[in-house]
This record gives structure tokens, sequence and C-alpha cells, in this order.
């Protein structure tokens, strides 16, 4: 399955997109990918089948977000907790991962077609190293593209995003780089594995759940904050687990 689908809407799609377009739209979007293991038990399949179905409804869900023009998505892939689930289910993520990259890389005339820059967020030190290799080549790739941003968060929490910004600020002050009083939320944020990105307009969770997952905390509560016009009002929503 390939992750940028070729392809136009159906009639009833083109509608639904026509109405969304009326509107004002967001320019980065960010997913929680969430329930492929949920899905997989309801229907009776394996839960590597059900990560499968996961990958394909993101690649349906880009073809969405190409049509109506949105320039950035974020999808939050592979968490650092995702590490304590069991070793079959673990290698097997990998093996998924490992597969979709190679599969990536197949595609890089059409990737620089549509101008897509790929980004991976995260602490790829934690993946095995034929993984990082093969994320590396599609970086590589594809990064002087700039029509479109697709940013995977692989290996990633984001307490483990914040705490490593702080050590590289400390770490400047400590070195004589920057002074105590240079630390700033401005440095914090350009700090971040998300540093080259705007902050989310919009994040959806799928599933039904209704948790940020320590996923992009300090971006989505910037976001509230600074401009009080994100899509999902974080506010309101119960606290972080």
């Amino acid at each position: 399955m390939s992750w940028i689908r070729e392809g136009e809407l159906n009639l009833l799609e083109r509608i639904s997109a026509n109405i969304l377009m009326a509107g004002p739209m967001p320019k980065h979007v960010a997913f929680i990918m969430d329930g492929n293991r949920r899905f997989a038990h309801k229907k009776n399949m394996e839960r590597q089948d059900g990560h499968m179905q996961g990958f394909n409804k993101l690649a349906e869900t880009l073809l969405w977000c190409k049509h109506l023009s949105i320039p950035e998505v974020t999808v939050y892939a592979f968490s650092i907790e995702n590490f304590k689930r069991s070793k079959e289910e673990v290698d097997g993520l990998m093996e998924l991962a490992r597969q979709k990259f190679e599969k990536l890389l197949e595609e890089q005339e059409n990737l620089e077609k549509h101008g897509v820059c790929i980004r991976v967020l995260g602490d790829l030190n934690m993946l095995p190293l034929d993984l990082q290799q093969v994320i590396a080549k599609a970086v590589i790739m594809t990064k002087n593209h700039n029509k479109c941003f697709l940013n995977v968060c692989f290996a990633y929490t984001s307490r483990y995003e914040i705490t490593n910004a702080v050590r590289e600020m400390a770490s400047g002050v400590e070195q004589g780089l920057i002074k105590a009083s240079d630390v700033s939320e401005a440095l914090l944020s350009e700090c971040l594995y998300s540093n080259n990105s705007p902050n989310p307009d919009l994040l959806i969770r799928t599933s039904g759940e209704v948790r940020l997952s320590d996923f992009l905390l300090w971006q989505v509560w910037k976001k509230n904050i600074q401009h009080d016009m994100g899509l999902w009002r974080f506010r309101n929503m119960p606290e972080v687990r």
C-alpha cells in the first residue's frame, strides 16, 4: 500500500471536501493513531493485521489532506511507552515500519511530484540499526521538498522531547554558548524535535478516546494559549494520562 495515493475523490467525497473548504482550513493537522489493537480484537484479527489496517487508514487520511490542501500532517506512530508491549508485538511493529519506509524509498518519483518532505521525530537511537538506516535514507531523499510535510513521530513522547530540549539548553549554558538568562519559552521551542514546524491547528485522535497520551503537549498548549483558535479546545479536555 502506497503512502501517497493517487486518484480522485468520488462525488460524495468531493461535495464533502468543497463544504469543508468553504470555511477556514487548518495548515497543520496532527493525528494520534489509536485503536488498531481494539479493532483487531473486535474483528477477531491478529494484532499485526490491525496495525496494517491502521496504516492503510493513514494512507487514506493523507489522500484527504492532499485534496483539502493541508500542507502539514504529523502522526503519532510509535510511542516510547510502546516498547513495554510484548516482544512479539514490538518486533512486528518494527518490521511493519521497516517495510513501509522501504516502500517509501520506492516512491521517490511520486514524492518528488507532490513535493512531500518526510521528517521523523523522536529518539531514533532506540530503534534497530537497519530501521534507522532506512528512515535516514527516506529523510535525506525528501529533505529538499517543500510543498507539503509529513512528520512521523516514532520512538517519541512529548515528555522525552521536552526533557531533551531542557538538556540541550543546560548544556549550552554549561559550555558558555548561551547565558542562563537566555533560557526562555522561545528557546525551548527551538530545541524541540518539531522546531521546523508551526504548532498544529487541529489535533485528532482516532478510536473515540479523548486524551493526549504524551503527544505534542508543548505544541498544542502553546497554540491554544497564544492564538485561542485551535479547532479542538484543549482547555476543556480531561487530564493527560
